[in-house]
């Protein structure tokens, strides 16, 4: 159990540096991963517990303003029913495909996969920098059996 506590402590700090790095680059490999996994990872909390408050306290205001959480919970409705569970992902790296990159409009644009079984673990994800850092704006994710 405490090993997932520092695991965690970690994921906290290296969200906390990402803030002097929400400007208008691309963050660290190490910084992104950790953005990429505490994101899903939050995700799947709020799948697997069925409590979304979480999810959405961590996105950026625009993103809480047009989803609240039983609208989140509405939308992973498939995530939350069919059982599916990826924690398996914090012990895993994601692969980028194409490579991160910070659009025109300043949002961190990362798409990609972990390579879970028996499906693939897709995502594309969508940070703006908000109160200092990288927050979730958008977030699709999809398990992909024909990988």
């Amino acid at each position: 159990m405490s090993a997932i506590v520092r695991l965690v402590g970690a994921f906290a700090l290296l969200l906390v540096a990402s803030a002097a790095q929400a400007q208008n680059k691309v963050p660290s490999d190490r910084v992104l991963e950790t953005l990429v996994k505490a994101s899903l990872l939050t995700l799947n909390d709020a799948n697997v517990t069925g409590n979304y408050s979480v999810l959405h306290a961590k996105l950026s205001k625009p993103f809480r303003q047009q989803f609240s959480p039983e609208k989140l919970k509405a939308t992973f409705r498939e995530f939350s029913q069919g059982n599916a569970d990826f924690d398996i992902i914090a012990a895993m790296k994601p692969a980028y495909d194409p490579p991160p990159e910070v659009d025109g409009d300043g949002k961190l644009v990362v798409k990609g996969s972990f390579p879970t079984e028996p499906s693939r673990l897709l995502f594309e994800l969508e940070f703006i920098p908000s109160d200092g850092e990288w927050k979730l704006i958008r977030i699709h994710v999809k398990l992909d059996s024909n990988s």
